[in-house]
């Protein structure tokens, strides 16, 4: 997914909702920008999907995020992505949607839905890095399945850096999840803030409420590694990282893997040698490993693999 991406002015048409979780749906109608056509030409598959921005009800606070969707009417499986970053910075537009392949993936057969998160373009509340927060990816769970394309008995999840700490935690509070990715995930705050000077005062204290008087219980509860236990066995979890990734040390993968490995939870691990944290110089590769497994797990309803240990004779 290499190449210069324009950002495009949005002309937004408003679709009414009749629904309780689900506020809004507006089309963003992106071929009627006179650069479309250069774009389009590059990424010809945007002419098969519609893209919407839409807003959400998450405990009584209205949260916007976006929606693709394949124009041909039909009934897709469901992805939410959990997006990276924290306030504004990881924030999503149609360029990025577009760089990151979201867009790619949508046209090969699925809905996607993200969210902006509480606090974040334009939505009401405070994000709370990893918190209250969460309800906002279970929340938009609830709101996708009042979308008539999307069917909910194939639902899955995938989440890049901050939001595989969300997608984690998300994993333990619902069951209707039937296959995950997470890219560049954290899972260990202890060694992020070890690794990353500064990140302690710019976010965990900025953003996590009484972080200062309890910081040992707010970092444990966004550290996967801590509560492996509470995975379910029946969800498939592939885990993709960059060898040389200085966001989010591979070895917080590595050492989640053995938890997983140890709980007999069903996994698959990559690590792309000397790549960074969006694995930017494998983009082909990741993009073929996420749309493989999310068909395999989503499409196909594939079994969930035996994870017993057997003796080869």
């Amino acid at each position: 997914m290499k190449g210069i991406f324009i950002l495009l002015p949005i002309l937004l048409i408003t679709i009414k909702v009749n629904a309780q979780q689900l506020i809004s749906k507006e089309l963003m109608p992106i071929e009627l920008n006179p650069k479309y056509p250069i774009i389009s030409k590059k990424f010809p598959y945007l002419d098969s999907l519609d893209f919407f921005a839409i807003s959400y009800l998450s405990d009584s606070l209205k949260v916007n995020g976006f929606l693709i969707s394949p124009k041909k009417e039909g009934k897709y499986p469901g992805i939410i992505y959990n997006r990276g970053g924290n306030r504004e910075f990881g924030a999503y537009n149609f360029k990025k949607i577009i760089g990151t392949g979201l867009a790619e993936i949508a046209a090969s057969g699925y809905v996607i839905a993200l969210s902006q998160y509480r606090g974040n373009g334009g939505s009401e509340g405070q994000e709370e890095f990893g918190g209250a927060d969460v309800n906002d990816v279970l929340n938009l769970i609830s709101a996708i399945g009042q979308i008539p394309a999307v069917d909910t008995s194939k639902l899955g999840m995938y989440g890049w850096s901050r939001g595989g700490m969300m997608t984690y935690q998300a994993l333990i509070r619902t069951n209707k999840i039937k296959a995950v990715v997470v890219g560049g995930g954290s899972s260990d705050h202890y060694k992020t803030m070890k690794n990353r000077p500064g990140f302690e005062e710019e976010v965990y204290q900025e953003l996590i409420p009484n972080y200062a008087s309890n910081k040992d219980e707010e970092l444990k509860k966004r550290s996967a590694i801590y509560w492996v236990d509470k995975f379910p066995k029946t969800v498939p979890i592939l885990i993709l990282h960059g060898g040389s990734d200085g966001n989010v040390r591979p070895k917080e993968a590595l050492e989640l893997s053995l938890e997983l490995d140890k709980q007999r939870v069903p996994y698959k691990l990559i690590i792309y040698e000397g790549d960074n944290h969006g694995i930017a110089n494998h983009r082909d590769q990741v993009q073929k490993e996420v749309k493989s497994w999310f068909n395999r797990y989503l499409y196909k309803k594939e079994q969930v693999p035996n994870m017993n240990y057997l003796i080869s004779n």
